[in-house]
């Protein structure tokens, strides 16, 4: 008895020690760290006196799953312009942007964003993936998406001046959590729930002013991923603290670096600028309170190509959702909305281009082609590049036992893609993707079972990716390209771009003589017009 007495009391007393280890590591308590933290940038009364925030800025953006090699530097994507004017009371922002791109095509957008409470609406130009309503209004214009709105009320939530005052009138949403360490340093933080969303907040140790503000994020390519903006430089308004450098990281990689160059704190604000247009306001779209793909729609944003719609894949107003189209006898086109795949039906098995945009739409194509083709399982993915909006269905692919044959120099990138956790994918359960089977082309790769042949070709050199492959299916006379071409989808230019010399090039190379190209954007079209075009 003694014996067990003693047992029991040393396990209650390593118990007791491990929660007291525990509360050891966690922040010194979340009211503390928001009261200190609050009275740094100026206290609660001066706080709540903020009825309006006017800023201008300057911000610069990186797209880093749209790099020339995989995985390596990123691709700058656009320096912008910013006029911005917050009505606090309100929960109203009007944003007036000027957008220069430099990816994937040097081009200007200027284009302004009015987000409330319960709406958001965009006037101008913001991408060349414009959506039904943008096309037909006059001048162009459309209602934020469900998607948009959600991922834009959550940004400004994170960058507000008035973010702390907002969590100490909701303490029972603030709780203590562990230290978090990053790049070496150590932050007290706190956690908020802010509605559909969960901050966390890290304070500098030295001044008690919120350093960093965190979200986990679900990447299409890396899976689980921190999401930070890092404040720094405050400076004093009106007797208020505000962060003018602003630094989002995305795994701990800067890909927005924003300078506030000016700052008014209850300067007079027009309120028709934050009037929506009752044609775009009647009907518009709430926030979306769940599986919203933030990475996706904020990063598309960074390249100009958003298409701001319920599903991301495709746009609602325009059509009810992706569908089949018969190129030739057991070859079909994923298409209906903004990136493409290509089937082709083999003796016992199918072969797929590409895996765009999501699992979500993986899954779909998957299930169409189980509908279509009984019995015949996916068992060749071909991924013509490793950017993330042609690539980022991948492991729906994988979890479904395809063999994935990518490009020169990217076997390593893929492994990593697919040991990478993904717990947050809305799309699909976890499971180990570490045995998939990679094929890598060096030059050229032929899938034949007795019944068809499917060619795979290396297109080196191009002034896209790193490990760029076009398709072939040779009794179809078809061949398959992503993005350096996208068939259908526009008049040829007078003359080859870079990126299409490259593709008459890569089809003299390989040999072969196409018909017609399928694309990854687009449609389809006839090839020997594009490749008249030769020597002009």
């Amino acid at each position: 008895m003694k014996m067990k007495r003693a047992a029991t009391t040393l396990a209650v007393s390593l118990v007791i020690a491990l929660v007291v280890a525990a509360c050891a590591s966690m922040s010194g308590g979340g009211a503390d760290l928001v009261a200190r933290g609050l009275q740094a940038q100026g206290g609660a009364d001066k706080l709540t006196t903020v009825k309006t925030v006017s800023q201008k800025a300057t911000v610069r953006y990186w797209e880093p799953e749209q790099s020339a090699v995989a995985g390596e530097e990123m691709r700058f994507a656009n320096e912008s312009a910013l006029v911005m004017d917050t009505d606090v009371a309100a929960r109203a922002t009007r944003m007036d942007w000027v957008r220069k791109y430099e990816y994937p095509a040097p081009r200007s957008y200027t284009f302004s964003e009015i987000v409330t409470s319960e709406a958001g609406y965009v006037a101008g130009i913001d991408s060349s993936g414009r959506n039904k309503q943008s096309l037909e209004s006059n001048p162009p214009a459309h209602s934020m998406s469900s998607l948009r709105l959600a991922a834009v009320q959550r940004e400004l939530l994170r960058t507000s001046p008035v973010l702390l005052l907002e969590m100490s009138k909701n303490p029972d949403r603030v709780a203590a959590t562990r230290d978090v360490t990053v790049g070496g340093a150590s932050y007290p933080a706190v956690t908020y729930r802010a509605v559909n969303q969960t901050f966390t907040v890290m304070f500098d140790r030295t001044s008690g002013l919120p350093a960093r503000v965190r979200t986990f994020d679900y990447d299409n390519i890396w899976g689980d991923v921190t999401y930070d903006v890092v404040l720094a430089d405050w400076q004093v308004v009106e007797g208020v603290r505000v962060a003018t450098s602003q630094k989002y990281e995305l795994n701990g990689r800067t890909v927005v670096d924003s300078k506030i160059t000016e700052v008014k704190i209850n300067g007079p604000v027009a309120a028709d600028r934050m009037a929506i247009p009752a044609a775009f306001r009647e009907g518009a779209a709430g926030p979306a309170d769940r599986n919203v793909p933030y990475q996706w729609v904020i990063r598309r944003q960074f390249i100009g190509t958003y298409l701001d719609s319920e599903a991301p894949s495709f746009d609602r107003r325009a059509t009810g959702s992706l569908r089949l189209v018969e190129l030739a006898p057991g070859v079909q086109h994923v298409v209906g909305g903004s990136h493409n795949s290509l089937v082709a039906e083999m003796k016992d098995s199918l072969v797929v281009f590409d895996a765009p945009v999501s699992d979500w739409q993986s899954n779909w194509t998957l299930s169409t082609l189980r509908a279509k083709y009984l019995g015949k399982r996916v068992k060749y993915l071909v991924l013509t590049h490793h950017h993330m909006d042609h690539s980022g269905g991948v492991r729906g692919y994988a979890s479904a036992g395809a063999t994935l044959v990518v490009g020169k120099g990217t076997t390593e990138h893929y492994r990593r893609v697919l040991a990478a956790p993904y717990t947050r994918n809305p799309d699909l359960s976890p499971q180990d993707l570490s045995r998939t089977q990679i094929v890598e082309v060096a030059d050229k790769y032929s899938i034949i079972d007795g019944q068809r042949e499917v060619q795979v070709f290396a297109l080196e050199p191009n002034p896209h990716a790193q490990g760029l492959l076009i398709g072939f299916v040779p009794d179809a006379k078809l061949g398959y390209v992503t993005d350096i071409w996208s068939p259908g989808a526009g008049q040829l230019p007078d003359k080859l771009s870079p990126a299409l010399a490259a593709l008459v090039a890569g089809v003299k190379k390989a040999g072969i003589q196409p018909a017609k190209f399928a694309g990854g954007h687009g449609s389809s079209a006839d090839y020997a017009p594009l490749a008249a075009l030769e020597g002009k």
